[in-house]
């Protein structure tokens, strides 16, 4: 009687795709392509890679590939039409790789940290990188004063910072809240404006923005906005970071002072 243990036990693609509606994360206060766009294109490429049995790092190394692709295109092709439209597709194509690996794990049933480092190590590397690749356009592509190249530059640091400061105000808030044993808060939906105010700093905006690259001067406009947008939103956002952390070490301060004898508090 031949055996059955190579009968595929995995649910099909259907079911993927149910359960995965079932392990998002919060879409409060995300970008407005990144959750209405970007994570249901990456379910759908979760739940195919999935019934692929492929593994949550080999996707980020999928993503990496497609957004690398483009990035060159972007830096080393004519600043056409069809090379906007390749290097868009590649983009968005990587970006919703980046949200299925994510997906994958959740619906494998977690994550490792190695693949949570390969993530943020391939995303930190993305969101400078594309930028340059835009300042070398610039430069070898189109005519344009040498003051221009300041522009992807200033987008390229904003971007960073970021990215940075959101990853590790995030990393202090967990760790300062598990080592005093607190609940995280809950978090409200933002209002439209507040979204409204997001969407230029979407990463999925700039990548839908490259296909207006054979544009010249409509890219140039679009791009210097989404730069200008980014570098305001990220000031704004860099002060609040510092109020959060402020909170947070008064919450510890305040902490430490409660668990101290009561002779070295005087």
């Amino acid at each position: 009687m031949p055996s059955d243990s190579t009968t595929d036990t995995r649910p099909g693609f259907r079911d993927a795709m149910t359960r995965l509606r079932g392990a998002q994360k919060s879409a409060r206060g995300g970008p407005p392509y990144s959750i209405f766009v970007n994570r249901p294109m990456g379910r759908v490429l979760a739940a195919l890679a999935f019934r692929a049995g492929l593994t949550p790092n080999q996707v980020t190394a999928l993503s990496a590939v497609a957004t690398f692709v483009g990035v060159g295109l972007l830096a080393a092709a004519p600043a056409s039409y069809v090379t906007g439209v390749a290097v868009c597709l590649l983009l968005v194509l990587g970006y919703a790789l980046d949200s299925a690996d994510g997906q994958l794990a959740r619906l494998r049933g977690g994550g490792s940290l190695q693949g949570e480092w390969l993530d943020h190590t391939v995303d930190s590397l993305k969101v400078v990188v594309v930028h340059l690749a835009v300042l070398v356009t610039f430069y070898l592509h189109l005519d344009l004063a040498i003051g221009w190249l300041l522009v992807p530059l200033a987008f390229a640091v904003a971007s960073s910072v970021h990215f940075f400061g959101m990853i590790l105000v995030d990393l202090l808030g967990r760790a300062t809240r598990a080592e005093l044993a607190l609940a995280a808060p809950l978090k409200t939906a933002p209002g439209a404006s507040t979204a409204l105010l997001k969407l230029p700093t979407d990463y999925g905006v700039f990548c839908l923005a490259t296909v207006l690259l054979g544009a010249h001067t409509l890219f140039l406009g679009v791009y210097t906005l989404l730069a200008a947008a980014t570098v305001g939103y990220t000031l704004l956002v860099v002060a609040k970071w510092r109020r959060d952390v402020i909170a947070l070490d008064v919450l510890r301060t305040g902490a430490r002072t409660n668990a101290a004898p009561e002779g070295h508090r005087r």
